[in-house]
């Protein structure tokens, strides 16, 4: 077993591919002709090659450097949004390799953390349920967790379940609206009374906290730390009165 824990780089393909135009606006302006004409029009293909270059690179290094530093401190900050007491049961929705399930059970004395994912790799590099169990038998907070094997859109869990429900870069990957919508009605169900829900994304978050507003709950949204998160974070916080 390796004995420190890796959360894994988020989407790793887009990484790639950024990466991968980068390299190709460089060539374009290296190894093209500077002008050409299409039809009246002159396209400069240098400039537009080191504009690809320079802003393709600088997205995929930004990504990267939140996979690899960023993120810790964004789950830091959704996780100082709840007053903890240790005792309560936690959701983390698509947890992947673990980080926010595990902060949350640093957090928990005598309480449980449940972490569920289906595991695409398209969405975390070496996304696997064994990759999570590994980073909570390092962490030492394997007694206090638990891992599923759902989706988001049909939970397994009775009402009124969770104190605490937590979820960072999961439900856009639900790609069609009713799903995620689903997705949504699904977390404000087995949100107990008394609890919050804090979601945090990218994109969509006005689509989740309307969903959550016509289910009942009150919501808050907090503005992004563009120092420590690309693409920027929004977070939602959906109370349940």
């Amino acid at each position: 077993m390796p004995t420190k824990p890796d959360y894994g780089i988020d989407a790793p393909g887009v990484i790639r591919n950024l990466f991968l135009a980068s390299v190709g606006g460089l060539l374009l302006a290296l190894f093209t002709p500077r002008l050409i004409h299409i039809g009246s029009a002159e396209v400069n293909l240098h400039a537009s090659g080191w504009g690809i270059a320079i802003g393709c690179g600088v997205g995929g290094l930004l990504m990267l450097i939140y996979a690899k530093f960023g993120k810790f401190r964004h789950r830091d900050r959704m996780l100082r949004l709840w007053t903890w007491r240790g005792d309560e049961q936690v959701l983390d929705v698509g947890t992947g390799r673990g980080l926010l399930l595990v902060g949350a059970a640093r957090r928990l004395t005598t309480g449980h953390a449940t972490g569920i994912d289906i595991w695409n790799k398209e969405d975390l590099s070496g996304n696997a349920l064994q990759r999570s169990e590994q980073n909570l038998a390092i962490e030492g907070v394997m007694e206090k967790c638990s891992l599923v094997s759902e989706g988001a859109q049909k939970m397994s869990f009775p009402d009124n379940s969770f104190e605490v429900i937590l979820s960072n870069l999961c439900l856009h990957n639900i790609y069609d609206k009713p799903t995620r919508l689903r997705a949504c009605n699904e977390i404000a169900r087995v949100l107990k009374p008394g609890g919050v829900a804090i979601i945090s994304d990218f994109k969509h978050t006005r689509e989740y906290a309307e969903a959550f507003r016509k289910a009942g709950l009150r919501v808050e949204r907090k503005m992004p730390n563009l120092l420590t998160t690309y693409p920027p974070l929004r977070i939602v916080l959906a109370y349940k009165t």
